[in-house]
């Protein structure tokens, strides 16, 4: 019993893998940089894409943008809200994006106007972990209000994507958080990551995420 579990695991996972290739390789033919921005409900991955949006516009960048959520449209109508190119991607119970539902999202978006793809992934920070969309960058945003446990809680997201956000450093005092427990135990899971500290409601911190994203 347990041996079927496990090879219907790797099945999974190995067919997600080589969609993931497979768009990775659609995107890199269209010559657009992408990035799957992973998190809990209420990190602010949203508002981080907005702010690092806007800033990019102002220079003329073209940017497109596959929202993806369980149910409902309220993150695509803000996307759409900053003339942005958007794709909306409802999951239905599924708690995660997976490689074949972004290969369809890409269907829907007009590749060879693109530069710049951000995906916003559902809010979860366990199931993702094992599922890679085909993206250039995974980045991984938590923020304060989750508490300064977050990392040792969740171990795992933190060896499988390329930056992290600390993000609502502007919530510090009112949660009684400090900021520095959670860089050092990120520090102790995966001392080669590249970890942020970001306010994206008051713009404070974006410019130094954008420049380690390339943008």
């Amino acid at each position: 019993m347990h041996e079927i579990s496990i090879d219907l695991c790797d099945n999974i996972l190995g067919a997600n893998r080589r969609i993931a290739e497979r768009n990775d390789e659609l995107l890199e033919e269209h010559g657009i940089r992408s990035f799957d921005f992973l998190g809990p409900v209420g990190s602010g991955k949203t508002k981080l894409i907005e702010t690092i949006a806007d800033r990019l516009r102002e220079t003329g960048r073209r940017i497109g943008v596959i929202a993806g959520d369980v149910a409902g449209d309220d993150d695509y109508r803000r996307f759409r809200a900053h003339d942005l190119t958007v794709a909306n991607l409802n999951t239905g119970k599924e708690c995660h994006l997976d490689a074949h539902m972004v290969e369809h999202a890409l269907e829907k978006l007009p590749l060879d106007d693109i530069e710049l793809l951000f995906i916003e992934n559902v809010g979860n920070i366990v199931c993702p972990a094992d599922f890679p969309l085909g993206t250039t960058l995974r980045v991984m945003v938590i923020s304060l209000t989750e508490g300064d446990d977050m990392v040792r809680k969740h171990p795992q997201i933190f060896q499988c994507v390329d930056l992290v956000v600390i993000n609502k450093l502007d919530l510090a005092r009112a949660m009684e958080v400090d900021p520095q427990i959670l860089v050092g135990d990120l520090d102790r899971v995966n001392p080669e990551l590249p970890v942020f500290l970001t306010d994206a409601k008051h713009d404070t911190g974006v410019a130094e995420l954008m420049n380690a994203m390339g943008l």
